[in-house]
């Protein structure tokens, strides 16, 4: 079976699900794609179908699947109109700019009786992240309790406000930590430097883990993201993020990338086959519309916790049966 894929938004993430869809997924097709800048639609069009209204792409009777890849404040309505056609989506984070929006469309969903939504936290999809989970599952390292991550950028534009680093990039984290750990975070507290940046943010979960992060924006020495589980009984962390290390110049290691497209390379190609997989088998894989919901949510309480500087108890809505 080959699936019809519409491609919406084809900036940085839209051109490389693009190039992932027809180089490296078998299995799919792209019949159609758009983005606001028509001339970039065209150049990239390679055959598909060229739509300028994302409406008309989605309910394109030729489209029977769509990858959400359009600027952030556009997610949740063209989410919504996913779950109105039937069409499952692959809709990169954040599923909406708000819990209440978020919870507007996991009720549509849920209203609808199936998963269609599948939310592009791709680190459930790295390597590294995989085998982590899979020590932990195997008692490998006993009971958890503790989990420490970094997630630094090489800089930040000047538009990227302190909550932005929350919103945006520590989103990650709170879905990932929820994933490896399997539990609910229930408390959240953040310190920052002078200036804002770095930020240091302390969860507790339902189950009395810790997760610790530290979110730095201008690390200037490129993007570099770790993470370490603590167990009762040992440990397991990434190893460095290279496959070979470099002599030269009286220097030992490896580079950095400049951002996390390359980081997250495999994580997103296998991301991208997982779930023209799950479209064309019926069985969702990845992060829900609910984790979207929960990473947005929770998104919003740190946010608080930053601005007045105390400890927030988290609160959610009431997970819905379709997402147990």
């Amino acid at each position: 079976m080959t699936v019809a894929v519409g491609v919406i938004g084809l900036g940085v993430m839209g051109a490389e699900h693009l190039r992932l869809l027809r180089e490296e997924t078998g299995g799919a097709q792209v019949v159609a794609v758009c983005d606001a800048d028509a001339d970039r639609a065209q150049a990239l069009a390679a055959g598909a179908q060229v739509f300028s209204d994302p409406m008309a792409l989605i309910a394109a009777p030729g489209v029977e699947a769509v990858v959400i890849a359009s600027p952030d404040a556009t997610h949740a309505g063209l989410a919504l109109a996913c779950i109105a056609q039937r069409k499952p989506a692959l809709c990169e984070k954040p599923l909406a700019a708000t819990a209440a929006e978020a919870l507007r469309i996991v009720d549509a969903e849920v209203a609808r009786g199936r998963r269609l939504l599948q939310i592009g936290y791709m680190r459930r999809f790295d390597p590294a992240y995989v085998e982590m989970r899979a020590v932990l599952l195997a008692g490998g390292i006993g009971a958890p309790v503790l989990l420490h991550n970094i997630h630094r950028n090489a800089a930040a534009p000047n538009w990227f406000t302190g909550p932005m680093a929350v919103t945006n990039s520590f989103v990650h984290e709170i879905d990932i930590s929820r994933w490896l750990l399997g539990s609910d975070l229930a408390t959240a507290s953040v310190n920052a430097a002078p200036g804002g940046d770095p930020l240091m943010i302390t969860l507790e979960t339902d189950t009395g883990q810790i997760v610790s992060t530290e979110v730095f924006m201008n690390a200037a020495y490129g993007y570099h993201v770790h993470a370490q589980l603590v167990g009762r009984e040992g440990t397991v962390e990434m190893a460095a993020p290279s496959v070979t290390l470099t002599n030269r110049g009286r220097q030992h290691g490896h580079g950095f990338p400049a951002n996390w497209v390359p980081r997250f390379a495999d994580a997103y190609r296998i991301q991208m086959r997982a779930w023209v997989q799950s479209v064309a088998s019926g069985v969702p894989v990845g992060a829900s519309a609910w984790d979207g919901f929960v990473a947005t949510a929770v998104a919003e309480q740190v946010v608080t916790a930053l601005q007045t500087g105390s400890k927030v108890s988290l609160c959610l809505a009431t997970r819905p049966g379709l997402y147990t």
